[in-house]
């Protein structure tokens, strides 16, 4: 989680999909200076949201580069999958990435799944 609009809406349909196949969740909070939000704005509006939810999840805030940091904690815990909100459509139907969504997917040893 980032901050952006992008990263919320994963984080829905993640909450929802994890909900649905009894997965455990784990939500990691990066400081992304895309974002107008401080990182802890954002974990308080995670928190707010998973409450709402009734979704049982760790929140981790991270510090130091958020791709690097993103692709050790999920090698490290032995996560399955990373989840990332991001990947704008130019007129030409390229997708472009975020500096921590394209170093996460070239990175990870990780299945990544990209919302969009």
């Amino acid at each position: 989680m980032g901050g952006s609009e992008d990263s919320f809406r994963a984080l829905e349909r993640t909450v929802e999909r994890a909900t649905e196949a009894g997965d455990d969740l784990t939500v990691a909070v990066v400081e992304n200076p895309d974002s107008e939000l401080a990182v802890e704005a954002i974990r308080e509006r995670v928190e707010a949201f998973l409450r709402e939810s009734a979704v049982d999840a760790d929140v981790l805030v991270l510090e130091g580069h958020a791709g690097s940091r993103l692709v050790e904690v999920a090698e490290g815990e032995g996560f399955d999958r990373l989840v990332l909100g991001g990947g704008e459509t130019s007129p030409l139907g390229k997708v472009t990435l975020g500096e921590i969504a394209e170093f996460v997917i070239l990175n990870a040893n990780t299945s990544v799944t990209l919302v969009r």
